[in-house]
């Protein structure tokens, strides 16, 4: 049976026919869709998800990860599947609530037939609710092997591929294929949510593009995401060609997870330096405004399974695991490393600190024991066996160096160790050494002091006081939640080794006393804490979501949703153009920079393109048309001099000119400009210090402006200047001022909203009160000019029928929608003919719902 889902549409058209097969029945999917569909205006973009929640309450989690939580395994040609009790993303339904619906989609650790796929998908889904995702092995190898593990895992560890060797170039089949197999998991997805009352939360840096595909379908989707590995920083980061689409990608979340401050102050400055965004943090909650979007920072380290952990401990006791580890290493003091075989695990630098402290002290030798087991692969590449031939050659010859019969300091394990003996180590050992150079989290050390407490309300398993000792790398998410313990730069290997002296010689109250300090943190902070914490975080930032009004804009991965307030009311064209043919008198306001201009155009002046628009409006004797510009008088009266209709408001308003025929008017009410000589040499300070920033001075003010500096600190310059002109000027007649890279000081009562009303007055004066009224403006200084025409109507300076018609066009990216302002026939013509092939763009998706 054909699928009916308007997604296969295009497929269907272009002659790609799915595979003809019996109907597999799926999890109930509920859509709801209003039966009418309302056309706000030719830009509103298209969701499955109604405008009001759905009357079906009952939430779902959608987990989608790479991997399922599940273990496979194929017995006499028939397929044995259990759940994987050792998964994280099993473990996190402790913290949901009992009766949220939990469904995972990911892939199966093992390669499954084709001819087998249908049958294997429905047997985890009647009995996991799981939805297996499946690609093909070139696809696979691509996509994990290639772009996830070869690309994005060293460069998020800090590892840069300055040759072919190590790291490798970017290869963009690679990134073609890791979109490719997130928008496969993206169909599954699709398959079984419910819009309007699922939640889903997406893992890790294989599907950081996933959530693109997932809100161009549903705009008001409840939808989070956790980074698991560490974000680096934005000079590391930035060397990543697709550096863009990935945070654009990200920013379609609504919740983004980090284990660490470190690592989400990493993504706020790339967001910051590449995307040009600002942060907030309000009572406590770090947010992004993103096309009027607000996208939640969430840091939160991941815990562990208290449960998994005190049931794997009664095993242990059981088997005998531990007693048998205390007598073999009977009279030895043993710390203990449990890392992957990883480049970024720092294991030969353990082993290198290890040396040191038997080389500096010797009390150590033939009593201190390093046991060291490494855990297989996880990825495949030279640099992986390299490093492994490293660690063999160092345990060889410390071994031989300082080991004697009957005693190895060095016991290195590379052979599969069952869960129940590594716990038993994790009792015997006096100290857990983790030496990583980078790392996104790593529970070695939270797992290790759980055990050392041992089973609740059993004194039989763990005699004595309880303590233990950590030597911590500070490149580790768990860091910093573990201030107990003893923070090292795995790098440097005297200062380590000083560490694992310290660690063994401490004494016993000591140790208790930072054993005691991590149990709390630990046993308080697991692995449901965490996921309870997400969802409630999740659910708090999608509060708003179905009281917005929400465009979908652009393409690829710059798609965004732009999230209106419910008033907001965009401007028609064809109501312009009737509302204009109507009206008798028209006051047409314009600002200059980002509307008439782009921001970022280096020659200022307006193109003839922008003069003949202009004259043509001006020679309609109905037409009041004004520059309201924060510019100088000159520059704007030289620039506007073939315009002699057109009236100028410049420097917010100080300066007016009717026409190009008519002298300027003042329109402050003051003319000292004596304040003008403590302003200066405070901006010329911070211009000095602030490479990229300038002064522009104007006859009644004075402007810094930063658009050129370094983002970052070009921000805190303009905090600390507004802050340091608000005290110098606190007896002064001016108003200190900030805008979009710029502070402005200049005399008070002077903005684009005063002008605005004075414009209105004087032509009702003259006797051709307003009744059409069309302002335009793309900062936070033409608020004031959108405020004005709302006032003018109380103040009965418009007449009573006008028509009013205002457009904020912004320049950040909160919200970008821009309307030209000519009214010429064959510009109205083309957007007309555009209007129509958009409504039938959606008649065409309607449709394909049927």
């Amino acid at each position: 049976m054909i699928s009916r889902s308007y997604t296969n549409l295009l497929d269907l058209a272009s002659g790609n026919f799915p595979v003809m097969g019996r109907e597999r029945r799926r999890l109930p999917r509920v859509m709801t869709v209003p039966g009418n569909v309302s056309e706000f205006d030719e830009d509103q973009a298209y969701s499955v998800s109604s405008d009001n929640p759905s009357s079906v309450s009952s939430d779902r989690m959608i987990i989608v990860a790479n991997r399922l939580p599940l273990k496979a395994e194929k017995r006499n040609g028939s397929w044995s599947f259990s759940w994987d009790q050792d998964s994280l993303y099993l473990q996190l339904k402790d913290g949901l609530p009992e009766d949220m619906e939990v469904l995972y989609v990911g892939s199966l650790s093992v390669d499954v037939d084709p001819n087998e796929q249908d049958d294997v998908a429905q047997t985890l889904l009647d009995k996991f609710k799981c939805v297996p995702t499946f690609f093909p092995s070139d696809l696979q190898s691509k996509f994990y092997d290639g772009f996830c593990k070869r690309q994005l895992w060293p460069l998020f560890h800090y590892m840069l591929p300055f040759s072919a060797d190590h790291g490798g170039r970017f290869d963009r089949s690679l990134w073609e294929a890791y979109v490719a197999t997130n928008k496969l998991f993206f169909q599954k997805v699709i398959e079984i949510i419910n819009p309007d009352d699922d939640f889903v939360w997406i893992h890790d840096y294989h599907l950081m593009v996933l959530p693109t595909f997932l809100r161009r379908r549903f705009n008001r989707i409840r939808m989070g995401f956790f980074l698991h590995s560490p974000f680096p920083s934005s000079e590391i980061y930035r060397s990543l060609p697709v550096r863009e689409e990935i945070l654009k990608a990200l920013l379609n979340s609504d919740l983004i997870g980090f284990h660490t401050f470190d690592y989400a102050r990493h993504f706020l400055t790339c967001c910051s330096r590449m995307l040009g965004l600002e942060y907030q943090s309000k009572r406590g909650y770090i947010g992004l405004e993103y096309y009027g979007r607000t996208v939640g920072i969430k840091i939160m380290p991941v815990g562990i399974n208290m449960g998994r952990i005190q049931s794997v401990m009664r095993y242990s006791e059981e088997e005998g695991k531990v007693a048998e580890l205390r007598k073999r290493y009977e009279g030895k003091t043993v710390l203990l490393g449990i890392d992957d075989m990883d480049i970024f695990k720092g294991i030969n630098l353990k082993l290198l600190a290890m040396e040191q402290m038997l080389r500096q002290h010797s009390n150590w030798r033939g009593r201190a024991v390093l046991v060291q087991i490494v855990n297989p692969a996880r990825g495949k590449g030279i640099d992986v066996d390299e490093i492994r031939v490293e660690i063999q050659e160092s345990c060889t010859r410390i071994n031989a160096e300082f080991g004697k019969p009957g005693y190895q300091p060095i016991i290195y394990i590379d052979t599969p160790v069952s869960i129940n003996e590594i716990n038993a180590y994790y009792h015997i050992a006096e100290c857990v050494v983790v030496t990583a150079v980078r790392d996104g989290m790593n529970l070695t050390p939270y797992e290790y002091i759980v055990c050392r407490q041992g089973l609740l309300g059993s004194e039989s398993d763990f005699s004595g006081p309880k303590k233990s000792m950590l030597v911590a790398s500070e490149f580790i998410g768990c860091s910093p939640s573990l201030s107990g313990a003893i923070r090292v730069n795995p790098w440097n290997v005297e200062a380590t080794g000083e560490a694992l002296n310290e660690a063994l010689s401490m004494g016993d109250a000591e140790k208790q006393l930072r054993h005691e300090k991590h149990f709390r943190y630990v046993s308080t902070h697991d692995v449901a804490y965490w996921s309870r914490s997400f969802l409630q975080d999740l659910e708090r930032i999608c509060v708003d979501h179905f009281k917005k009004r929400c465009w979908g804009m652009g393409i690829s991965f710059g798609f965004r949703v732009v999230a209106l307030d419910p008033n907001f009311r965009k401007l028609s064209i064809p109501c312009i153009v009737s509302d204009y043919k109507r009206a008798k008198s028209r006051a047409i306001l314009l600002d200059y920079d980002g509307t008439l201009m782009p921001q970022n155009s280096i020659n200022k002046a307006p193109s003839q393109e922008v003069l003949n628009f202009l004259d043509a409006l001006c020679e309609d004797k109905k037409n009041s048309i004004f520059i309201v510009s924060g510019r100088g008088r000159e520059s704007l009266g030289k620039w506007f001099s073939p315009c002699k209709n057109i009236g100028i408001a410049a420097e917010h308003g100080y300066f007016l000119r009717w026409s190009g025929s008519e002298e300027w008017e003042t329109c402050g009410q003051s003319s000292d400009f004596g304040w003008m000589q403590i302003v200066e040499p405070v901006m010329k300070q911070y211009t000095e210090s602030t490479d990229g920033s300038s002064i522009e001075i104007k006859e009644s003010a004075l402007v810094w402006q930063y658009r050129d500096a370094d983002p970052g600190f070009g921000s805190l310059q303009a905090k600390e200047m507004l802050e340091h002109l608000e005290s110098v000027l606190a007896n002064e007649p001016v108003a200190v001022k900030s805008g979009h890279y710029i502070v402005e000081v200049k005399p008070q009562g002077v903005s684009k909203g005063s002008v605005s009303e004075k414009i209105f007055s004087s032509m009702a004066g003259k006797g051709k009160p307003v009744d059409f009224v069309l302002c335009i403006g793309d900062d936070r200084s033409d608020e004031d000019m959108f405020e004005a025409i709302g006032n003018a109507m109380s103040k009965r300076l418009l007449c009573e029928n006008a028509q009013l018609r205002h457009q904020r066009l912004r320049t950040s990216p909160c919200v970008n929608l821009i309307i030209p302002f000519e009214l010429k026939r064959r510009i109205f013509a083309r957007w007309l003919r555009r209007l129509h092939r958009r409504r039938q763009r959606k008649k065409m998706r309607l449709w394909s719902l049927v």
